[in-house]
């Protein structure tokens, strides 16, 4: 049975090390975010540990966060699929029903000369493919109005085709929002972790463990010092050594995002993922690219390493879950994560997976 801390022996905390006091934290975080699925404590976590434990978490909701933005770029398109269906669906309907219309027309001058018109029937009918197959209609119908009646029946076909493959569109539209619902829920509970890991630390210590604020990844954080631009290249210096106009555009767009907020899912313009920045800044070049990082890297040559050269992008862990637009001397523009700012960074900081030049 677990054991219960009497409340009386809190108060001890007041007279304890700074370093006690580091410790009670980490415990209780850790008890609190159970990031490992187990929920149990672990009170003896150095700031370094803390520090990859925290870094662990951004990068499992950065895996699922390229998730997401895969599933909701699916799931985008399924529906705009599915509203043209449904569009070609109307308009067929609006011209059937007027192809309806004129048989109707001309079956009720017949009845004025005697007997229901099998055209008036088809108007008529709940059922109208199954009463143009019946042997009464084809047995009745003049030749004249053959050619109509075969084109109604083709339009009703159609019709029934575009409400089938609507259906479809509609199931996968979805199958995607019920993915979109998952990963953003795995992604949410990962970053929460994370902050009320980073919350329960001082400013002090969350400053030792190199985070820049208390991980919601909603501030946006001051441009004097704290993009990392310090000792580095300029902008104009990184432009021009990109390999065409359009790179160095992109390269110019990120620049000019330095110290906008991470938020997942985002694309800009003040706030983005890490793929998310790399389209938008490839997209203010006139350039689309996909969604995802996984995708991004197949959206241009490869190059190795030693090539790097301005503007490419730079991918990172096995599973290519992040990237990054290279700008020369080793560093790199990307969206880190919810307790970090869009910045300038080595792209040694993190596992190198490989590389792709878009132009």
């Amino acid at each position: 049975m677990a054991a219960h801390r009497k409340p009386g022996r809190r108060t001890a905390l007041g007279g304890s090390t700074a370093r006690t006091a580091f410790t009670i934290a980490l415990a209780g975080a850790a008890t609190a975010t159970a990031f490992d699925g187990t929920g149990q404590a672990e009170p003896n976590l150095t700031p370094a540990q803390v520090k990859a434990r925290v870094d662990k978490l951004y990068q499992e909701a950065e895996v699922a966060t390229e998730r997401y933005d895969g599933a909701k770029e699916k799931a985008d398109a399924a529906e705009r699929r599915l509203s043209s269906l449904r569009d070609e669906a109307a308009r067929k309907t609006d011209a059937l029903n007027s192809a309806r219309d004129e048989l109707g027309s001309t079956a009720a001058a017949q009845y004025r000369g005697g007997g229901l018109d099998p055209a008036l029937q088809l108007v008529l009918s709940s059922d109208p493919e199954r009463y143009l197959d019946s042997a009464e209609f084809v047995d009745r119908i003049s030749t004249r109005q053959a050619a109509a009646v075969a084109d109604v029946r083709q339009q009703l076909r159609a019709i029934e085709q575009l409400r089938g493959a609507a259906r479809v569109e509609l199931a996968s539209l979805e199958a995607r929002q019920a993915e979109l619902q998952r990963e953003k829920k795995t992604i949410t509970g990962k970053l929460t972790a994370a902050r009320q890991l980073l919350s329960r630390l001082s400013l002090e210590e969350r400053a030792q463990l190199g985070v820049n604020d208390s991980g919601t990844g909603t501030g946006r954080a001051s441009r004097s010092g704290s993009d990392g631009r310090v000792g580095l290249q300029a902008p104009g210096s990184a432009t021009a050594a990109a390999p065409d106009s359009r790179a160095a555009a992109a390269v110019s767009y990120a620049y000019a995002k330095l110290g906008s907020p991470y938020v997942w899912g985002a694309t800009g313009p003040s706030a983005f993922d890490c793929s998310g920045l790399v389209q938008a800044a490839y997209r203010s070049a006139g350039i689309s690219l996909p969604r995802t990082t996984y995708a991004q890297i197949d959206a241009g040559r490869r190059v190795s390493r030693s090539e790097l050269l301005p503007g490419d992008l730079v991918f990172f862990y096995s599973g290519i879950s992040h990237v990054g637009i290279y700008i020369g001397n080793g560093q790199m523009i990307h969206a880190p994560n919810p307790s970090a700012p869009v910045r300038i960074a080595p792209i040694d900081e993190m596992p190198f997976a490989g590389a792709t030049r878009v132009v």
